[in-house]
């Protein structure tokens, strides 16, 4: 994959964080980080005030940094603002960060010199990863304490994760036989300003969420099938009227999945309820909705993911002219706050509103399946022997938990601000905890949509008995199908934790996802 700042997508985020794709730097990129730097060096030479090469940072801005001591201000700032705290970051999280840092640099605006961003990406290469621990930006001036911990391998200094050791960094850096780098003026500032954490976690939370919420397409057909619930609200004529993009896409799902369905041909013109229960009747409102608002986050991040987020920017080629920036013959410095999070800390906090209620809807079409009063004939809580078995009744309780705790994590991250270096940086995202809080709501809800796989594969079996002759719809039948690979059919009550660990693994694998694309298996 080559790095060139401009046109990295989710899909390469995923593949060089969790797939290990080898990753170079843009040729083109070196040349344009070389121009830039070029700048720097001229201001430096010159005496030139500018923000963090020639003086302190945040509240220190007005203190003077002499020429002689531009290389020692960049190891301070990595040392001091590594004031990270919890639990580590995962590794994928970890590789997105360093991926997408070295892809703004790449840009060519942040003066650090090409050996930098190269570095970065033979960390990938080479499978040497920063320990990072999760807590402690605020998302503005963007997530410094992350990036300073992911940037201190780079000099030698912090802890890393090689072979799935912890280790210091120099020790490991001599295992792999890299020396560590001299910082030159701007490149420590240039590695801590931007908003890679919030954007790696964003990156990889999308292509999670993508198969989610096709997998819940799946579950839910599977549930309008054991409901007898009628495919006619999914009409395309219907859909059409209201024609939200994620609404159309999501009843195509539904239509697709349901295809030649006998069941549905079992009920179609006789007596049956004219409208089924929200649950079922509005999926394609309420999923499209999800998917629109994930959407949202989709086109924040393109943009983000292929920015500049450091601070000063360098313009070797002048850029807007204003009385507060510096300049050279080659080229002009503006400070300004591209790395604020806060297109990003408002697009992760709509998609942990979005996926909470992508797993509060699948809760009640559980709820359904399992309350002999509304699940239309079928065995109270799907047991065999009531009374003797409780069937598959905790399994709602279980969702129910999932789906309250997703309520409070739900609460936006973006409307609290605390101010930071005495009060210079009055007003910021906490992007990177509204990350955090979505990627808990997407593991609740992959576990609430599992349940649903379980419940719904044991409603429908018995709703297949009850019919002569019936099918249900291709798709349908081959999710069916899938889930019985890895969990049994019942057999009576038996401790559900194996199965509600294998359908959640079943869930994330994407595998049910494919079944919603036309010419899928089924």
């Amino acid at each position: 994959m080559v790095v060139s700042g401009a046109d990295l997508t989710v899909a390469d985020v995923e593949a060089v964080a969790r797939w290990g794709a080898p990753v170079v730097l843009d040729p083109a990129a070196r040349v344009r980080m070389d121009r830039s730097r070029a700048v720097v060096e001229e201001l430096v030479a010159a005496d030139a005030v500018v923000y963090g090469v020639t003086t302190g940072v945040g509240a220190l801005a007005d203190r003077s940094i002499g020429r002689d001591d531009a290389e020692r201000l960049q190891v301070n700032l990595l040392m001091s603002h590594a004031a990270g705290v919890g639990e580590p970051l995962p590794r994928d999280v970890v590789r997105a960060m360093l991926l997408l840092r070295a892809n703004t640099l790449a840009l060519g605006y942040s003066g650090a010199r090409p050996l930098v961003a190269e570095r970065l990406l033979e960390l990938l290469n080479r499978q040497l990863h920063p320990v990072v621990p999760a807590q402690g930006s605020v998302g503005a001036s963007g997530d410094l304490a992350p990036l300073a911990h992911l940037a201190l391998p780079l000099i030698g200094r912090g802890q890393v994760e090689l072979g799935g050791h912890h280790m210091p960094a120099l020790v490991a850096l001599r295992e792999l036989d890299l020396e560590p780098l001299t910082l030159e003026a701007k490149e420590g500032l240039a590695l801590l300003n931007g908003t890679q954490l919030m954007s790696a976690i964003g990156a990889l939370l999308l292509a999670d969420a993508d198969r989610l919420v096709a997998t819940a397409s799946v579950a839910a057909a599977m549930s309008v099938e054991a409901m007898l619930g009628t495919d006619v609200a999914f009409a395309e004529a219907y859909q059409r009227a209201r024609p939200h993009p994620g609404q159309l896409e999501i009843a195509a799902e539904l239509r697709h999945l349901l295809r030649q369905s006998n069941v549905q041909d079992s009920h179609h013109g006789h007596r049956h309820k004219v409208q089924d229960p929200y649950s079922l009747r509005c999926v394609p409102q309420v999923h499209g909705a999800v998917l629109d608002a994930l959407d949202h986050l989709r086109r924040v991040l393109a943009i983000e993911m292929n920015a500049a987020t450091d601070n000063p920017l360098i313009f070797p080629n002048g850029g807007a002219v204003a009385p507060d920036t510096e300049a050279t013959g080659g080229g002009r410095v503006i400070s300004g706050g591209n790395f604020h999070g806060e297109p990003v800390a408002l697009g992760l906090d709509f998609a942990k509103l979005a996926l909470a209620e992508l797993g509060s809807i699948s809760e009640r079409r559980v709820a359904l399946l399992l309350d002999p009063r509304l699940n239309g004939g079928l065995t109270p809580f799907l047991g065999s022997e009531s009374g003797l078995e409780s069937g598959l009744m905790l399994l709602q309780y279980t969702a129910a938990a999932l789906v309250s705790e997703n309520k409070v994590l739900a609460h936006p991250a973006s409307v609290d601000s605390i101010p930071t270096s005495a009060n210079q940086e009055d007003h910021v995202s906490m992007g990177p905890i509204a990350g955090r809080g979505a990627q808990r709501i997407l593991e609740h809800v992959e576990r609430i949509i599992a349940i649903e796989l379980i419940c719904a594969a044991r409603a429908l079996e018995l709703r297949l008995e009850s019919l002569a002759d019936a099918r249900p719809g291709v798709g349908v039948e081959a999710a069916l199908a899938t889930v019985r690979e890895i969990v049994k059919p019942w057999d009576g009550d038996r401790e559900p934790g194996p199965d509600l660990e294998a359908a959640t693994k079943l869930v994330r694998s994407g595998s049910l996802a494919a079944l919603t694309r036309p010419g899928a298996a089924g």
